[in-house]
């Protein structure tokens, strides 16, 4: 991929905690079984979603799933722009090693930090970063999300000023001012909208749909601007979030950290690569229709460092695609997306 190419802005919408079967399972074309239809929010709330709980998904995934009706505006994203069916979470666990590794390429993490979790090292970490190269070679960023912050998990990157409030993507995109890499997360405060199911502080609150509407209205005022011409959009879900999904993941590597005092060992199980959750791919140049190559969160990051003429800033990104073959810059550009 040529860095001078038609690409500006890289902008990736992280969502949480659904496998592709959860959501895009009965989408035409794609590699999708049809399950319960499930609901929203979940009965039973949070589903386990940890390492431990990863390794036993075949017997305690709850296997169920949201229909085109449930979330018509995903639906209509994907028949008009691109659908990953290949696309896997880049850690077998939960939020946090895979939110770093949609950042870093990289975690040292296979659950979510906790003081409790001794196995497993505690942030921050000296880990080097995509927003570190970008800074590195001029290049700009910007981590758009709430209070709490995955950034704020590297050394490097904790309270930087790039880090800012998800409100000020608007404000951006309204200014016509965006930069060369921006991540954007959805608000978890009391109304959350992350599409994360619901804890018990948040019982009974509908999550899907709301948080679809809450990605939608970021997208549109994106398709309005001037910079959808020159922007290529990645909306991702970074875990499996308890979720069945009938596709096993490809072996990459395994655990060789240290084991929790409780639950099964982790020593040499499968550390890489995590469930399929979904991936859908906006721009002008797009190509339409589902895309059946593997990618994972990493593929992002590589895709970021070739569009831009960077190298890749360590071995697992090296080793990564780079998504290419989900665009083709020759093609009469896509029109903005059309969303009801």
């Amino acid at each position: 991929m040529s860095p001078h190419n038609l690409i500006d802005h890289v902008i990736i919408i992280v969502k949480e905690n659904h496998t592709f079967d959860n959501y895009f399972g009965t989408f035409p074309g794609a590699n999708g079984i049809r399950l319960k239809h499930a609901n929203d929010p979940p009965v039973g709330g949070d589903p386990p979603h940890t390492h431990a709980a990863w390794l036993n998904r075949s017997k305690g995934a709850p296997r169920e799933q949201y229909k085109e009706s449930d979330i018509p505006a995903y639906f209509a994203l994907a028949r008009q722009f691109t659908l990953c069916d290949n696309y896997f979470s880049e850690i077998a666990s939960q939020s946090a090693p895979n939110h770093l590794m949609l950042i870093a390429a990289a975690s040292p993490i296979i659950d979510n930090a906790g003081a409790a979790r001794t196995f497993q090292p505690q942030p921050p970490y000296d880990l080097p970063s995509l927003p570190e190269h970008l800074s590195a070679a001029r290049l700009s960023w910007r981590s758009y999300g709430s209070e709490f912050n995955y950034f704020n998990y590297i050394k490097n990157l904790k309270r930087s000023p790039h880090i800012v409030d998800w409100t000020q993507f608007d404000k951006n995109v309204a200014a016509n001012k965006l930069s060369h890499v921006s991540w954007v997360y959805a608000p978890n405060g009391p109304r959350d909208l992350t599409e994360h199911p619901p804890t018990h502080a948040h019982e009974g609150q509908a999550t899907v749909k709301l948080g679809m509407k809450w990605t939608v209205d970021r997208i549109k005022k994106l398709a309005k601007s001037r910079l959808w011409s020159k922007s290529a959009i990645f909306i991702v879900w970074d875990d499996w979030g308890g979720f069945y999904d009938h596709v096993k993941p490809p072996l990459k590597d395994t655990w060789q950290g240290r084991n929790p005092k409780y639950g099964p060992s982790y020593k040499g199980t499968q550390f890489s690569y995590g469930s399929r959750v979904p991936c859908l791919i906006l721009s002008p140049y797009a190509k339409r229709g589902v895309n059946k190559t593997f990618h994972s969160h990493v593929s992002i990051l590589k895709f970021c460092t070739a569009i831009f003429g960077l190298k890749p800033s360590n071995r697992r990104m090296a080793a990564s695609d780079d998504m290419s073959d989900c665009f083709d810059f020759t093609q009469f550009p896509l029109s903005p997306p059309k969303i009801a």
